[in-house]
């Protein structure tokens, strides 16, 4: 097992990476305030995992109940949000009680934004299930959940007690899930680890076969280069905006197609390429370290060219971005593999010719 720790202002909490680490309930128990848990999680993670670990807390002594969302990205809204506050109600859950994320991303963000929120703040431990929510959203405390007019767009910031990252919930995963979560992999390479990049590349066949020794030094990499940018950046006012590369092209596909349509790490992946594009015309990407990332992304299984929406559609959901400043659409751009930088001062026809690109793969 391997132990990363993330040094906040206030306090460090400790990222679990590893297999078996579900049978571990020293790694749970330590982190609770008192042996009362919620354990969160959806409809497809249920079956798989929740009775072993509601099995194992009653064993040692933990009073645990569990709460069943649907599945899928369309139901990260505020009515599935209260169902987790209709539960916690109902069971008169004190500020002692921990929530438990047993799940992927919308799983992650939901039970993290309801703990921000139940009783001005309870405790939570992120149980990451899929590759994107082991290399991105459980770490880093982002949380929330979607609005009709923007991808998390009401949320909090709030950290978990520790995230525990067991790999062995991979082998479970759909093809496509995994695919989508090699996206935010990449992404590290690409805004801040050129060295990780070339190791991706090296090693991209073993890690879509699932090599453990490969999986865990991924995920291990994204992890602390994702705790990098936090320690130094919590709330998102300068450098941690670079994680968002590929998102706001990502995000308004997202939004454009339906929720759930695209999955998030397609959507992001698409989303770098369309960036990298910009970066591209730009001057500041060269034509080679465009194919080399077109090329790893398509070793990963993923989509490289955008769904048809028009330029007009995209201007108006990426003007509904997070990082949007005084009016202006605000991109994570590529200087280099490894080198990203979020501006502003990017010249408006190369995004508009980006924008009517259907087709990055010819």
């Amino acid at each position: 097992m391997q132990t990363l720790h993330i040094q906040l202002e206030n306090r460090s909490y400790p990222i679990y990476i590893g297999e078996g680490l579900l049978s571990q309930i020293k790694l749970i128990e330590s982190h609770l305030k008192q042996k009362h848990v919620a354990v969160v999680t959806n409809t497809t993670v249920a079956p798989l995992y929740l009775d072993p670990l509601l099995s194992l807390l009653k064993e040692h002594g933990i009073k645990a109940f569990p709460i069943i969302l649907p599945d899928g990205e369309s139901y990260k809204n505020q009515e599935t949000l209260n169902l987790i506050y209709d539960a916690l109600l109902k069971e008169k859950c004190e500020r002692t009680v921990t929530l438990i994320a047993l799940g992927g991303g919308v799983i992650g963000d939901m039970t993290g934004y309801a703990a921000a929120t139940y009783l001005r703040g309870v405790p939570f431990i992120q149980i990451p299930t899929t590759l994107l929510s082991q290399v991105d959203s459980s770490v880093g405390g982002k949380t929330g959940i979607n609005h009709p007019m923007g991808k998390n767009m009401i949320g909090a910031f709030y950290q978990p007690q520790c995230v525990i990252a067991d790999i062995d919930t991979l082998k479970t995963l759909p093809e496509r899930e995994f695919s989508a979560g090699m996206a935010e992999v990449i992404k590290y390479g690409l805004i801040r680890d050129e060295a990780f990049f070339n190791w991706l590349e090296k090693n991209i066949e073993g890690l879509m076969k699932l090599n453990p020794s490969l999986l865990i030094e991924a995920i291990e990499r994204s992890c602390q280069n994702k705790a990098d940018v936090v320690e130094i950046d919590e709330h998102e006012s300068g450098i941690r905006a670079t994680l968002n590369l590929g998102h706001t092209f990502g995000h308004a596909i997202e939004n454009a197609m339906g929720y759930g349509v695209w999955l998030h790490g397609e959507a992001v992946a698409t989303g770098m390429v369309m960036a990298a594009n910009v970066s591209k015309l730009m001057g500041w990407l060269k034509g080679e370290e465009f194919n080399r990332i077109v090329k790893l992304l398509k070793e990963a299984k993923l989509p490289i060219d955008p769904p048809k929406i028009s330029e007009d559609r995209y201007m108006a959901l990426m003007s509904m971005d997070k990082k949007v400043v005084d009016g202006k659409i605000r991109l994570v751009l590529q200087k280099g593999i490894g080198d990203s930088v979020i501006t502003s001062d990017y010249n408006a026809k190369h995004l508009k010719t980006t924008l009517q690109t259907s087709n990055f793969s010819a």
